[in-house]
């Protein structure tokens, strides 16, 4: 994958594998692209890809409970055609998902060709999340064979045409528990908290040492993860949309050529029946 100037202030270094080498926050930034603008971008060229129907994007989104995922993917959605565009969460493992290889279930929901799909967590959560609260007996578990597998899924999409762009929303500590007890704070807010936001809110630092290490392991120049400075919500998603932005347009720079003896003939068709 190609990675712009703008992008490579953002994409994942194995030299700074702590994401608290990463910044949490940016002072105001003049270049930083105006999320309008790329939002725009977004729109248009994922019409483009929807109608070319030859490639595809997959947009990987994780972070901590109340980094900004629900309303990034929101805001990327903002001018995209719900047609081509599409959102899926996924939480814990359950039902038959548990009975099946840790990737049977997100399969089901990987973009075809014109789409762009947006997951809110994923299969990554399998060495992170499962690493802390496991769905089966912990002596089950192999974690290299995980990140193996992680790596080969990622690299058949891509060889079979599908963009895959990882996004980690980089959440300070003390914006976390802000935003923890903002929600305590708005009722509109307060459905989202259960019991696993008290578990999760105390092992962070063991969460984000998983995640760190998953990120070492399925990084790579084709699949890329982007660290994203997270705590605060409009910067995260100027950001992010200026990536996705610049890879749709890489995806689908032109719509799909004209048959131009399908169009006269449609002229013809309409000039009989005395439409000009």
């Amino acid at each position: 994958m190609r990675v712009s100037k703008f992008a490579k202030s953002w994409f994942y270094d194995p030299d700074r594998p702590r994401f608290h080498d990463y910044p949490y926050l940016l002072e105001d930034d003049d270049t930083l692209p105006a999320l309008e603008s790329s939002l725009e971008e977004i729109g248009e060229y994922q019409r483009r890809l929807w109608a070319n129907r030859n490639r595809a994007l997959l947009v990987v989104i994780h972070g901590p409970d109340t980094s900004g995922k629900d309303s990034l993917i929101r805001t990327l959605a903002t001018y995209a055609d719900p047609a081509g565009f599409h959102a899926w969460s996924f939480s814990r493992p359950q039902g038959a998902e548990t009975r099946h290889d840790f990737l049977w279930r997100v399969v089901p929901f990987l973009p075809g060709f014109g789409e762009m799909v947006a997951f809110n967590r994923s299969h990554h959560e399998a060495v992170i999340s499962e690493r802390i609260w496991p769905v089966h007996a912990p002596e089950s578990y192999n974690w290299h064979n995980r990140y193996h597998a992680i790596r080969n899924f990622e690299s058949n999409l891509v060889e079979e045409g599908t963009t895959v762009v990882k996004i980690w929303l980089n959440l300070s500590e003390d914006e976390h528990r802000r935003r923890l007890l903002q929600r305590l704070d708005k009722p509109r807010k307060r459905w989202k908290f259960d019991r696993s936001d008290i578990d999760g809110w105390e092992k962070r630092d063991q969460y984000e040492a998983f995640a760190e290490e998953a990120m070492a392991q399925t990084h790579s120049r084709e699949a890329p993860w982007f660290v994203v400075p997270g705590d605060r919500k409009p910067q995260a998603r100027t950001i992010v949309a200026a990536i996705l932005a610049e890879q749709l347009q890489r995806l689908a720079p032109d719509y799909p050529s004209e048959d131009r003896e399908v169009l006269d003939e449609y002229r013809r068709l309409l000039a009989s029946k005395g439409v000009k």
